[in-house]
């Protein structure tokens, strides 16, 4: 047992990949909005760009909370069994692990969009109607429940779980640069590695671009298995999901396709149905269910970005509750909480999040107050018993400054008949 908490330990901390890439990704996306403002061809929007870094914020800060039940599994492997474990010294090791879990991964991922309870999970990646670089941190929150079973088949075959866990976080790392438009086609790349041209495809909801291009690091498994797709230049691309969540909430994104199936195998009246809804086809109803309560797909011929029209204030307000957001989930990181400390900061953050979507969705003011004051007396309340220093505490009290000062002025500028 004490072994398995050492290797649990282990595989924690070289997640730390991903944390030391964080402020790369930042400057990059901030690299490729002035490059598409500079260009004319901005690829941004405030609350597209908030809704999918929330996501990733949570999804990054569900890790301290939850490890997962695959890393309980691979513990259980490695003490328990007596499989013969690869020299972490042989790059021969590393070459061969990389690539067997980029295959993994793509069954995975091509799983994860053919399967209800695995696209559950998926889901919330490709929910964003717009492509640059901050969806690729658009993660889900609960994919550790199912996703681990595709990566069993390295530790039958002795591969060490820090090998695992380090290629793994390599292979997330490459994905980062593809989520964005302003990159073309790249010649002879596009026949190996997967490019921004074949990953624009995989996020786009055109009829012929659905369901393909799954690998991760390599294209050629797609190419393998009969799912690549090139990007048509007589096909832009649409992106975003055939069943619009239309909603900023994390919560709604992370949830919704949950809540699509416990409401199908409620409303059913078979009981084989109530079992299959789980692992149908992605999009699969009940024949009883469809007649009565069908969910339609988007027309992509009417089709509308969703982007309800809010005044500047809220815009600025969502901005500054997105960096308190980052700011938090870094603390909670360097930190070290209680369990229970840590479940507090987790819902803090979903607490921000589900806030400052309404800010963003055009939520009546009064609505709004009732979540809003309390999390910010709960804010401050935690400023003030923190043993913060100097600098961190002229850092909060400028953000509750200008919080107060935003919120004050949409009081001031917002219809009464809007406020009631």
């Amino acid at each position: 047992m004490y072994f398995a908490l050492e290797l649990i330990s282990g595989i924690v901390s070289t997640v730390d990949l991903i944390q030391l890439a964080v402020p790369f990704f930042l400057l990059a996306m901030a690299f490729e909005l002035g490059f598409g403002i500079a260009r004319g061809r901005n690829t941004y929007r405030l609350n597209d760009a908030f809704s999918s870094l929330m996501l990733g914020i949570l999804s990054q800060a569900r890790k301290f909370i939850v490890l997962g039940v695959g890393g309980l599994v691979y513990a259980w492997a490695a003490s328990e069994t007596a499989i013969p474990q690869w020299q972490t010294d042989a790059i021969g090791t590393w070459v061969v692990a990389f690539i067997l879990y980029d295959l993994c991964y793509y069954w995975l991922h091509r799983m994860g969009h053919e399967r209800q309870i695995l696209w559950a999970a998926h889901v919330a990646h490709h929910q964003s109607e717009d492509y640059n670089l901050s969806t690729a941190l658009r993660q889900t929150s609960s994919g550790f429940l199912l996703g681990w079973i595709f990566y069993v088949p390295l530790f039958l075959l002795g591969i060490p779980a820090e090998v695992v866990v380090t290629v793994g976080a390599i292979n997330l790392i490459y994905q980062f640069w593809v989520h964005t438009q302003h990159i073309p086609e790249l010649g002879w790349m596009e026949q190996i590695f997967v490019t921004p041209s074949n990953h624009r495809v995989h996020h786009a909801q055109n009829d012929s671009y659905l369901d393909r291009n799954y690998g991760g690091v390599f294209i050629v498994w797609d190419r393998l298995f009969g799912t690549y797709q090139r990007e048509l230049t007589e096909v832009p691309c649409v992106f975003g999901i055939r069943g619009p969540i239309r909603s900023w909430n994390p919560l709604v994104a992370l949830t919704h396709i949950y809540k699509d199936m416990f409401d199908d195998m409620r409303r059913t009246t078979r009981l084989r149905d109530r079992f299959r809804v789980l692992w149908a086809r992605t999009g699969w109803q009940p024949n009883d269910v469809r007649a009565r309560w069908p969910r339609e797909k988007t027309d992509l011929e009417q089709f509308v970005r969703f982007d309800p029209e809010v005044s500047l204030p809220r815009r600025v307000y969502g901005g500054l509750q997105l960096l308190a957001a980052t700011v938090l989930l870094l603390w909670g990181q360097l930190g070290s909480l209680s369990p229970e400390g840590y479940w507090l900061w987790w819902l803090m953050l979903v607490w921000t999040g589900v806030v400052t979507a309404g800010w963003l969705q055009g939520w009546r003011f009064s609505s709004l107050c009732l979540l809003e004051l309390p999390r910010f007396l709960t804010v401050v309340m935690t400023l003030v018993l923190l043993p913060l220093n100097q600098g961190w505490l002229i850092a909060a009290c400028l953000w509750c400054g200008a919080s107060l000062a935003v919120l004050a002025w949409e009081v001031g500028h917002t219809p009464k008949t809007q406020t009631a």
